[in-house]
């Protein structure tokens, strides 16, 4: 499969600590970010390599030349006018026979290219979008899907964001399937004269509507550097192996986190919206988790479900509106696990399908097991958090180390604090 990194842009809003030299050049560490994806792509299988290249391009052409000396094979295109992060493709297309990764050459990160290939095969769509949770949703374009992953809206960083949102944002890497060439270029009138693109705007936000857009998301680490602070950040993140251990590649660990009375004030069963309230000091312990080598994944029993008091679409705008509070907080969870079952009969407007003994409604550990094979996490390295006893249960069921919070009894936990947020400041 080959791969197209983009690596013509001029980086103006980080061009205030580096003027001289292409975005995608900035070092990180003494190595150029476009170095960093190289490796990464190599180590993988992916040595066939398309670089585009505009702002400065002789310093990335000289120091990368054919790739053999990085163990890839190398060619260039080379924009004489800007074409926009597009406008390339419609010249490479001939070399563009089968489907080909599209990179961002200018973002940090530790992937598992293989398991994102996968998907896309399996779903067999045009387009693959890598999308992924990030700290600061509401100045990122937010990407819709429904409950198969196919995506249904688009939302750009500079449109209105809704209410309340899933934090699934675009991170710049793509699978694409040659048939784009020939469904968005005949749509967009003089194209062999209006060569400049923008690949999210006339390529990928029109295609939306054939239903053979996707989104793989994932809680690896993709990071943009494009602003002083981000660039600072990412080195930080880089001197900690942050990239490396985020990796699925990687055997990952975790903070498995119940919802109601450990995230969000406990209210009985909730089925209000309006009644969802953040506890104190929560966003800023799942930031620290968030800063961790660690993921945050919530585990949630919710028979209310079952009982027919809530739907799932409603089930699922109230996890968006945890997901929104906790983006605008700088916090984000890699993952929502909920049981929809309940054993017990004789509800009002039960649904019956669901009233089942099942092995994910905790104590019963499932939806950990669920986790741990999703994300690659070793069990034993990872902790189970909650406010009752049900928690402690699971988590002891899937190996875990348990911690009680918001409650003084004792279950067989291994710790015992007064919240999340003294637990996390005590864990980190």
């Amino acid at each position: 499969m080959k791969t197209v990194i983009m690596a013509g842009g001029k980086g103006s809003r980080i061009q205030s600590i580096y003027s001289n030299i292409p975005k995608p050049m900035i070092p990180i560490n003494g190595k150029p970010v476009l170095e960093r994806e190289i490796k990464s792509l190599k180590e993988q299988g992916f040595r066939d390599i398309i670089i585009t290249v505009s702002h400065f391009s002789d310093q990335i052409i000289n120091y990368f030349k054919d790739g053999r000396d990085f163990g890839v094979n190398i060619t260039y295109y080379a924009e004489n006018k800007p074409l926009g992060n597009a406008g390339a493709l419609f010249f490479l297309q001939n070399e563009l026979k089968e489907d080909f990764l599209l990179i961002n050459g200018d973002a940090v990160f530790d992937i598992d290219f293989q398991k994102l290939v996968n998907f896309h095969k399996k779903k067999n769509g045009l387009i693959t979008l890598f999308t992924h949770p990030n700290d600061h949703p509401y100045d990122s374009s937010l990407i819709i899907s429904d409950s198969n992953n196919k995506v249904i809206e688009w939302i750009s960083k500079e449109d209105k964001h809704p209410t309340y949102y899933k934090n699934q944002v675009n991170a710049g890497i793509h699978v694409i399937s040659p048939k784009v060439f020939d469904l968005i270029y005949c749509n967009i009138p003089d194209i062999g004269e209006k060569y400049k693109l923008d690949l999210d705007r006339q390529i990928i936000k029109p295609l939306i509507k054939t239903g053979l857009v996707y989104c793989y998301n994932s809680p690896e680490y993709v990071h943009d550097m494009g602003t002083p602070e981000r660039l600072a950040q990412v080195i930080n993140d880089w001197n900690n192996d942050l990239p490396y251990r985020k990796s699925l590649r990687t055997k990952q660990k975790a903070i498995f986190l119940d919802r109601d009375g450990t995230i969000n004030e406990l209210v009985g069963f909730l089925t209000d919206i309006n009644q969802f309230n953040i506890l104190p000091g929560v966003a800023e312990a799942i930031r620290k988790i968030n800063r961790s080598s660690f993921l945050a994944i919530v585990v949630s029993n919710q028979p209310v479900i079952a009982r027919g008091e809530l739907t799932i679409d409603e089930l699922e705008e109230i996890h968006k509106k945890m997901e929104t509070i906790l983006g605008q907080n700088g916090a984000y969870v890699d993952g929502i696990y909920y049981c929809p079952h309940h054993p017990d009969k004789g509800f009002k407007g039960e649904r019956p399908e669901l009233k089942i003994n099942c092995t994910c409604r905790k104590p019963k550990p499932g939806m950990l097991f669920n986790a741990a094979k999703d994300y690659n996490i070793d069990l034993s390295e990872s902790y189970m958090v909650g406010d009752s006893e049900n928690d402690i249960k699971a988590g002891k069921a899937a190996g875990c180390k348990t911690i009680l919070v918001n409650n003084k009894n004792e279950y067989g936990q291994d710790y015992t604090f007064a919240s999340l947020k003294e637990c996390i400041e005590t864990l980190f």
